[in-house]
């Protein structure tokens, strides 16, 4: 903070707060200090406001301590023979992620990283701002280890590539191969033509094809334009040399892939569910249905989705029925482990949700039984949920990896 150790500073900083109480309390002395800008966006904003900041900053552990790590963008709308996107109320139509900016959570000292030493903009920054930006080599390797891709920049490069995946020109001008981002309802929201914003990337952790091992990636579907099938996945890759590495895999065109849209649709013409949704709707309560989690399962996907109940005078929703969708198979059941029962066709009963969330699955044994791995599946969904709700992304990740490999051993 400021130290407040002269009548000057006390003075000037009651003018800047409005209150002469900073003036004449006696309560501050010279070891006193004043903290302000503490949100870390309005801080770092404070110090460089020529650089444009993602929407999500996120929290890491290194060296015992907290840090926040702030993507930074340099932007333009003047660059020659290139498509304007918008980007924070404005048009860009250049943008380069040139900056890495950490804030230490308890102290709130900014630090920026030159992460992009060949944008000419960031370049031009470093010169007239000397001191400013540190070179990348100089970020701690337990902080770079935590690095992971921006989403906003994400976003506008698999908004661009709906279009700029075609090769072929003629195919190309015709955009006769156009795709889409998936346009589905969020958590809590209606679903409603023209108001339903599109799908929002998400970090997960798997292994993609062709690898040996799991790794954190961000990704993104597409669909064909103006239809709701899957075409391909657009992947960012974050770990050690393969960060920032963009991968696209596509589905074969042979194959009906059904796309977010689609299961949505699905679920929402399934007798069984809507007439339970209409019950509960006539009581007064609210249905919200929770985030559409997907599954990648070798060629194809598992969907789960929650839904939760709100009673008209409550404040906290309840989870009252986990919806799995497979292929053409639809299940609403108390639980995540009675639904893929059901997907899977096992005789297994349907058991009550668990009272206590465990938050360490246990490793899959492939010689247990399918009502096991049923089991496993619903501990490792429900450490999954909360995981979410804790904002614990890499823990939601190895849980949702862990649920993938359960999910493929039932498939056999």
């Amino acid at each position: 903070g400021v130290e407040v150790n002269s009548p000057i500073k006390r003075f000037l900083l009651a003018l800047r707060f409005g209150s002469l109480k900073l003036f004449l309390s006696g309560d501050v002395n010279s070891e006193s200090r004043v903290l302000y800008y503490r949100d870390i966006k309005e801080r770092a904003a404070k110090i460089a406001p020529f650089l444009t900041y993602d929407r999500d900053p996120y929290l890491v552990i290194a060296d015992g301590k907290l840090y926040w790590i702030l993507d930074a963008y340099t932007s333009s709308n003047r660059y020659p023979y290139s498509q304007p996107l918008p980007l924070n109320g404005g048009k860009v139509n250049y943008i380069r992620n040139s900056v890495k900016a950490v804030v230490d959570a308890y102290g709130g000292t900014v630090s920026f990283y030159q992460a992009d030493p060949n944008d000419p903009i960031i370049k031009t920054y470093a010169k007239i701002f000397p001191g400013v930006f540190h070179p990348f080599s100089d970020m701690p390797k337990s902080l770079v280890s935590h690095l992971r891709y921006p989403e906003d920049i994400f976003t506008l490069q698999t908004n661009i590539y709906t279009t700029y995946h075609m090769d072929d020109p003629q195919i190309f001008y015709n955009k006769e191969d156009q795709w889409e981002v998936p346009i589905i309802a969020q958590e809590g929201e209606k679903q409603a033509e023209g108001k339903v914003p599109a799908m929002t990337p998400r970090h997960m952790i798997m292994k993609l094809p062709g690898e040996k091992k799991e790794e954190y990636i961000l990704m993104l579907p597409f669909t064909p334009r103006a239809k709701d099938n899957l075409s391909a996945w657009m992947v960012a890759r974050n770990d050690d040399e393969q960060y920032g590495k963009l991968v696209v895999y596509r589905f074969p065109k042979d194959k009906l892939v059904f796309g977010p849209k689609q299961v949505i649709g699905r679920i929402n013409q399934d007798a069984e569910v809507s007439k339970q949704i209409s019950l509960w709707d006539q009581r007064g309560s609210q249905v919200i249905q929770g985030p559409l989690l997907v599954i990648p399962i070798e060629e194809s996907l598992v969907y789960v989705r929650p839904l939760y109940l709100k009673a008209e005078a409550g404040k906290i929703p309840e989870l009252k029925r986990v919806i799995v969708a497979y292929e053409n198979k639809i299940a609403m059941e108390e639980t995540l482990e009675a639904g893929l029962a059901k997907i899977f066709g096992t005789g297994i009963e349907k058991t009550k949700p668990a009272t206590e969330i465990p938050t360490v699955t246990a490793p899959i044994d492939v010689s247990i039984s399918k009502e096991d791995l049923l089991r496993q599946a619903g501990d490792t969904y429900e450490a999954a949920i909360r995981a979410q709700k804790d904002g614990d992304w890499a823990r939601y990740g190895e849980e949702i990896k862990k649920l993938g490999e359960i999910l493929g051993k039932l498939r056999q």
